[in-house]
């Protein structure tokens, strides 16, 4: 990493001096700033990868950086991530991964492999239908016939199938109803057939489709911040790229997010939070995220949480965000695993996180 920063130092970055003025920093410079910036928890997964060389190179350059005013490291932190946002160079992707795997292995095997790194996730067709969104599903289904549909709502989730019903038209929801309703047990060659369909024309084309944005990269990252460091960072990068900050913003799940789910789903989240946990982050929450929790809750435990808050005195900020930033991670987890459905946009049709 050090090694390539120290080469692009010079191609279309922006000066960075030091306090003195002087001449510009070096990419293994600019790397320390970074992991300084990042500090202990942050950075050490990129320590952790860097080899004997580039330890070499940026602890010299850290041991040597002097103070870098506070202006230019948030520069040249806006600078990092407007790189990011906009082109995403220095990541990996899905071409640069194929390219790769394409030198040594045959191309059927290289397009298994990335069929199901882009595709959705499952062990089997039926799982990795589950895992599509209900309104592309649907909207692949509807040009299928009442019988194909009702083979494949009947292998999926339940849940998801509603979902899938709710969306298509309803003259043909209702035919697919029907359909399931007098259903017989399906012949294993007409399975077989259906699922080879799907492979070829529905989950082949929807993984060849799908990259992830860089841009979402960026919001998972910034979720994992505390407050400060992460209003630090937008505030940069809103000077840099405006745009950029702007629909980070837009991915980023925020603990206000919280008050999408559902009644179900946060009673499900409340049984998974440690009331310590719980009583933390409402603390520091605001007072319609509070109410929103409160009403579901039973009147007494929606008491004791208020008394327990108010015994409580000052808190740190820092606890607070810690708190709030698990409870994000628990509902993250419960949803990745189905129990409950975070909507960012509030409605049954709206996409879902994961």
């Amino acid at each position: 990493m050090a090694q390539a920063a120290a080469n692009k130092e010079n191609e279309n970055l922006p000066a960075v001096p030091n306090e003195a003025g002087q001449k510009p920093l070096t990419g293994a410079q600019r790397t320390a700033v970074l992991l300084l910036s990042l500090g202990e928890g942050y950075g050490k997964p990129i320590w952790e990868n860097l080899d004997d060389q580039e330890l070499a190179q940026v602890s010299v350059a850290m041991s040597t950086l002097g103070t870098i005013p506070t202006d230019a490291v948030e520069g040249l932190i806006g600078d990092f991530i407007s790189e990011m946002g906009l082109s995403g160079a220095i990541l990996g992707t899905f071409d640069s991964t194929e390219r790769l795997l394409s030198q040594f292995l045959p191309n059927e095997r290289v397009h298994l492999i990335m069929e199901e790194i882009r595709g959705p996730a499952g062990r089997n067709m039926w799982e990795k239908l589950s895992n599509v969104q209900a309104n592309i599903l649907a909207n692949y289904l509807k040009n299928e016939y009442p019988q194909t549909i009702a083979v494949v709502l009947s292998k999926i989730a339940p849940d998801h199938a509603a979902n899938v019903l709710s969306i298509l038209p309803e003259e043909l929801a209702l035919e697919v109803v029907d359909r399931m309703l007098r259903m017989d047990s399906v012949q294993r060659e007409i399975l077989e057939k259906i699922e080879q369909t799907l492979r070829r024309e529905f989950i082949s084309n929807l993984a060849q489709t799908r990259q992830r944005d860089a841009h979402e990269l960026m919001a998972d990252i910034f979720n994992s911040f505390d407050r400060q460091t992460e209003a630090r960072f937008i505030s940069a990068l809103e000077e840099e790229n405006r745009e950029s900050a702007d629909r980070i913003k837009s991915l980023m799940f925020t603990f206000e997010d919280l008050m999408k789910l559902d009644p179900s789903s946060c009673q499900t989240l409340l049984r998974h939070v440690a009331k310590d946990v719980l009583a933390l982050s409402m603390k520091g929450a605001s007072e319609p995220v509070r109410e929103f929790f409160y009403s579901n809750m039973t009147a007494r435990a929606s008491k004791m949480l208020q008394d327990e808050i108010e015994v409580m005195g000052p808190v740190r900020l820092k606890d607070v965000d810690e708190a709030q930033s698990a409870m994000i991670n628990q509902a993250k987890e419960l949803a990745n695993s189905g129990d409950i459905i975070i909507s960012l946009g509030g409605s049954s049709n709206d996409e879902f996180i994961e």
